[in-house]
């Protein structure tokens, strides 16, 4: 048998920091969640080859006095809590003290940071765990990290890294979701010497969304706000019609840190439940604030996860408020005849153009920055921050490169400094501004679909049999006779089911069917579900049953078709689900059930239709989240046959 040895130090170390330090995105988040920390209201990243070789990371924050910094690179070092009782109200993004020790453990680390009541700043140098140097030095307030060579002494390691282009996309995506949780912060984001990411730190979280994922999504989102005694909500959430195919756009933020939870997924696409189509996401960004006692964010060592001591709660209002929220305003589909592809290449377009204009003019604080340290190094003399409160900001392409680049490594004779507070300037958005006032979707226009407006509707007729026009307001409304009909369909039958008041339809002859075993089983599981509904089944001798009833709206269907097609679907459910879970197969019901298209309707039929959508919660999107009704205003018409430029 082995003998049992303790590890020594360094193996230790470089296996807790593969706990933490998975990537070259796991350093950014480690490194700016300290620096959020730290009240900064500016925070810069900057890599090189996806962060593998190239890592700094500045804020005008804090900073870390001079006898802290060793302190700050051993495992479980923290100024954040003091006691296994202060992880019950832990507030700040980081707590465990493992993120410096595990960042120094792998990659070789060089740290300059001065306090604001500190004479002078300091550098300190740490590679593999092992100090090298820690000396005096001129430096502005605030903390800047550089981080070269990760995974530089565990090859093992680093050659499971992606493609620095694929390490940099990660650290993209991460810069995007911190500039969303904290909208009051500027953060810029430098990859390979360009500017991909840069806040003006406003508050306006609008305007980082625009700026992050476009005018299309900026120009369709719905703000969301609400509280109860336990947690708060606020944030902005798309209309459905820019659903996505995973959940990368489910963006929610707890206590300003970006987190996965299950619970708060399911609560989000349970209140787009019937807004948006089956396998479709909504997009949300949504700020949660709740009571840190209320939590448990001590599960995972990147804090990634966490759990909930009140999560039925949390579950029900989420999902409630933001169905309240979606039915606010009439969710009809809003069609431009402009050519898609026309809009995409005008927007690359500017956004390029932003980018180069990002890149050719440093942000005044940085070179304010950078021009008091290069003078203070070049002369040997105090640096003082004595400059204009509006400075000419250089436009030289060279500015820009020694911005990037800079290293301090010498010493200076340092004077006292006053303390500057330091905010950005607010960045104007007109482009942003313009776009969303030209979007042609109106926030106060009439509802179609409402009591009050249905004497002003003039119907002008069907086409090819499918598709009902309704002119009302300066607005063409298409109406697709199917999937309203669908609608319909459905919401009668939830209503039944809920106040159990299904009728049944005898058939005849009964529809006989030919069960499996598994499929008898499930027949068995849950008869008394569809016998709530209104089937009635009987067994009718070896493996067969017979169908004598289907609920009373369905009459008329292929009755054996159904049964096999509920069945089916049933055969997927792990034997835990709830009764509801059988909603969806009701609505595959419904839309067998339906008028089809193809199928002409009298003026009569469509008034009747149009005013049982009048009395649907959400008539607008039919039970698989496709859209009932689309519209097109006068002016897209205009434009089109050139009446207006």
């Amino acid at each position: 048998m082995p003998n049992i040895e303790v590890l020594d130090q360094q193996t230790i170390d470089k296996i807790a920091a593969g706990e933490v330090i998975e990537r070259p995105a796991s350093v950014v988040k480690e490194l700016v969640e300290n620096a959020i920390d730290a009240r900064a209201t500016a925070i810069t990243v900057e890599i090189k080859e996806g962060g593998i070789s190239f890592i700094r990371i500045t804020d005008n924050g804090w900073g870390i006095e001079k006898e802290q910094v060793p302190l700050a690179f051993l495992r479980h070092s923290t100024s954040k809590i003091r006691s296994v009782e202060d992880l019950l109200t832990v507030s700040s993004l980081g707590f465990r003290g493992e993120a410096l020790s595990s960042i120094a453990a792998v990659s070789q680390v060089e740290l300059i940071t001065k306090t604001a009541q500190g004479i002078s700043g300091v550098r300190y140098v740490i590679e593999g765990s092992k100090e090298k140097t820690l000396e005096e030095i001129g430096a502005p307030d605030g903390t800047t990290f550089l981080v070269r060579n990760l995974f530089y002494n565990t090859p093992a390691r680093r050659k499971f890294l992606k493609t620095p282009q694929t390490e940099a996309g990660y650290i993209g995506d991460l810069m995007e979701r911190l500039a969303m949780s904290h909208p009051e912060i500027s953060f810029k984001f430098i990859n390979n010497n360009q500017v991909k990411l840069h806040t003006s730190g406003n508050s306006n979280l609008k305007e980082i969304i625009y700026h992050i994922y476009g005018r299309d999504i900026a120009s369709n989102l719905l703000e969301i706000q609400g509280e109860n005694e336990m947690f708060s909500v606020k944030g902005f959430i798309g209309k459905p019609l820019i659903s996505r195919g995973n959940r990368n756009f489910e963006n929610y933020f707890i206590n300003g840190r970006y987190v996965k939870s299950s619970l708060i997924a399911k609560s989000i696409e349970e209140g787009y439940k019937s807004f948006v189509m089956q396998h479709k996401y909504p997009f949300t960004v949504l700020h949660l604030s709740i009571n840190g006692q209320l939590l448990d964010v001590n599960v995972h060592p990147t804090k990634m996860e966490l759990r909930f001591s009140n999560g039925e709660v949390v579950y029900h209002f989420l999902e409630k408020l933001i169905r309240d929220t979606i039915n606010q305003g009439e969710l009809v589909y809003q069609v431009s005849l402009e050519k898609e592809r026309e809009a995409k290449a005008r927007e690359e377009q500017a956004r390029k153009e932003r980018l180069k204009s990002e890149q050719h003019v440093p942000e005044p604080f940085e070179a304010k920055r950078l021009e008091a340290i290069r003078a203070s190094i070049r002369k040997d003399t105090p640096y003082e921050r004595k400059y204009p409160e509006q400075p000419v900001i250089s436009k030289k392409s060279d500015m820009v490169a020694e911005q990037s680049s800079y290293t301090i490594n010498q010493k200076t004779t340092i004077k006292q400094e006053p303390h500057i507070e330091h905010k950005l300037p607010e960045q104007a958005e007109p482009e942003f501004q313009q776009e969303i006032i030209q979007n042609p979707v109106q926030e106060d226009m009439r509802k179609l679909l409402d009591v009050e407006s249905k004497k002003d509707h003039r119907i002008i007729g069907q086409i090819f049999e499918t598709y009902w026009l309704i002119e009302f307001d300066d607005h063409l409304y298409i109406i697709d006779q199917h999937a309203a009909h669908e609608k319909v369909l459905y919401e009668r039958t939830m209503k039944s089911l809920e106040n159990k008041e299904f009728t049944s339809q005898t058939i005849y002859p009964p529809v006989l069917l030919t069960l499996n075993m598994q499929e008898e089983e499930l027949l068995k599981k849950y008869m008394d579900y569809f016998k709530k509904l209104g089937f009635e089944i009987e067994p009718f001798g070896g493996k067969e049953y017979s169908v004598t009833a289907v609920p009373g709206n369905l009459f008329g269907l292929d009755g054996k078709q159904l049964m096999v097609e509920i069945l089916d679907s049933l055969a997927s459910f792990h034997g835990n689900e709830k009764p509801d879970m059988i909603t969806e197969k009701i609505a595959s019901m419904s839309c067998k059930a339906a008028v089809k298209g193809n199928q002409k309707l009298s003026m009569a039929e469509i008034e009747k239709l149009i005013d049982e959508l009048l009395t649907l919660e959400n008539p607008y999107h039919c039970p698989h989240g496709r859209p009932t009704i689309i519209s097109m205003s006068k002016y897209e018409l205009e434009k089109k046959f050139k009446r207006v430029l």
